[in-house]
């Protein structure tokens, strides 16, 4: 059993989840339902191989899709809890894994809640379409103890809202991380490496403006302000290489720290191929067989380990998107307010801009600080 993608100029167009050669239909219909809704082609591919796990599953156990009850999805869990990652020890995505009785790598707690819920909203979708007659077999019951968090977002209603915190049954606590910036050692060791001004320019853009790294590869030229000091994320589709904008939303970001735009211009006028017709503005430059073309995520992926790896920093958590994660923290700590880094981050949901805020908390520090000196 597979996930089958189809692409056309390395551009994800349609997943598949096959069995042998025969496609499984309910699981392509609901990829093509992910389709039909706009959403990014690495949702697709991820929901495929979550898919993939529960037919699996079902594969092992003689049952069809319509046979997975509350009881059996139980049994999915440990199923999943005993399925061996197949990455190798040296990933370039952040995630924790634990050994398995054979020595190998188990599936991250985070992957089995992620499987999890992908498998949940194919059935919330096989119910909307009259596929599935019964209540989802991950059932959804509501979280009592979320409801007294008291730092949980609330709605525009309060208390009289009817809206209540849910959780499913069929779950797995997952370590809460904190974002790793990146050491300043690591951060000038990095800068300093740098031997074209493509690359810097990827990296400050990430570092001195917050953005992703799919953020960055969808900016065009057009996008750039170098009077106003700004660029313009834009919600795109259209990158030939799947490069995409996380968030639905447009948004501006400043940057007034001089070296980022000097570093873009640079690369524009003086490295980025003049004769390109592509309106993106990191492209594929030297004597490549795709030069000209747009730049790829996994290419940036590729630099950056490289280079980490030369300065002997090399980590599975330090991926680009840390540089995200460095400016951020950074950006907390200097005194920019919850509210104001949420919109400069992008952030749908106040609750991910708060993590940075438990990165380095002043008043925490200012008062073990005072207690410190108490005692001493």
């Amino acid at each position: 059993m597979q996930v089958r993608e189809v692409r056309v100029d390395g551009r994800l167009m349609s997943v598949e989840l096959v069995d042998g050669d025969e496609p499984i239909e309910m699981a392509c219909r609901f990829l093509r339902y992910l389709s039909d809704r706009n959403f990014s082609p690495n949702t697709w591919r991820a929901y495929g191989y979550d898919l993939r796990f529960l037919f699996m599953f079902l594969r092992d156990e003689d049952l069809s899709w319509q046979e997975l009850t509350a009881p059996v999805a139980l049994d999915f869990l440990g199923y999943m809890r005993r399925q061996h990652s197949r990455r190798s020890a040296q990933r370039l995505r952040l995630g924790v894994v634990v050994g398995g009785e054979d020595g190998g790598r188990l599936l991250s707690p985070s992957t089995v809640h992620r499987v999890l819920a992908g498998v949940s909203s194919f059935y919330d979708w096989a119910i909307a379409v009259g596929a599935y007659a019964h209540e989802s077999p991950l059932l959804k019951c509501e979280d009592l103890a979320l409801a007294r968090v008291p730092e949980r977002r609330q709605p525009f209603t309060g208390g009289a809202s009817r809206q209540r915190p849910m959780r499913r049954a069929v779950t797995v606590k997952r370590p809460m991380r904190l974002p790793r910036p990146l050491e300043e050692s690591v951060v000038d060791g990095l800068l300093a490496s740098m031997s074209n001004l493509r690359d810097l320019a990827v990296v400050l853009l990430m570092l001195d403006g917050g953005l992703r790294p799919g953020e960055v590869l969808s900016l065009q030229l057009e996008d750039i302000s170098y009077g106003r000091r700004r660029v313009i994320v834009r919600k795109r589709d259209d990158h030939p290489r799947g490069a995409r904008a996380k968030s639905r939303s447009e948004r501006v970001v400043d940057l007034h720290n001089p070296r980022t735009l000097q570093a873009v211009s640079r690369y524009v006028m003086n490295e980025r191929p003049a004769e390109a017709t592509s309106p993106f503005v990191f492209l594929v430059g030297g004597k490549h067989r795709n030069r000209y073309k747009p730049l790829s995520y996994d290419a940036v992926v590729r630099m950056f380990a490289r280079r980490l790896a030369v300065l002997g920093k090399r980590t599975p958590d330090t991926t680009p998107h840390a540089l995200r994660h460095t400016h951020a923290t950074a950006m907390w700590e200097g005194g920019m307010r919850e509210l104001t880094l949420q919109k400069r981050l992008g952030h749908a949901s106040p609750e991910s801009t708060r993590a940075y805020t438990r990165v380095s908390d002043a008043v925490v520090l200012e008062e073990y600080s005072r207690a410190l000196d108490a005692l001493n």
